[in-house]
C-alpha cells in the first residue's frame, strides 16, 4: 500500500472509528455513504490533507463522491499536487 493510502486510512481510523469499532476499513470501504464520515468530518480530513500535504483542494472538487473512499480521496489529491508522504 502506498505511504498517500497509509496516510488517510490511519487517519480515518483514529479520527472518525470508535475504539472497537470492528469495521474493516479498506482503500475501498464506503466513508460517506457508509456513515464513516459526514459532511462536517469531510471539511476536516480536506483541512488535514491540505494541511500534511501542502495541496489546496478547491471546494468545488470536495464533494461527497470524492471524498467517498480513500481510492477516490487518493485521486482528487493527486489532481491537485505531487505527493510525497
Amino acid at each position: 500500500m502506498d505511504d498517500l493510502k497509509k496516510t488517510i486510512l490511519d487517519y480515518v481510523r483514529r479520527e472518525y472509528l470508535e475504539e472497537g469499532d470492528e469495521r474493516e476499513l479498506k482503500a475501498s470501504t464506503p466513508l460517506i455513504t457508509g456513515g464513516i464520515v459526514d459532511s462536517f468530518s469531510m471539511v476536516s480530513l480536506k483541512r488535514f490533507l491540505e494541511r500534511k500535504l501542502a495541496v489546496k483542494i478547491p471546494d468545488a472538487d470536495a464533494t461527497p463522491e470524492a471524498f467517498n473512499t480513500v481510492d477516490s480521496i487518493v485521486a482528487l489529491v493527486e489532481r491537485f499536487a505531487k505527493v510525497e508522504v
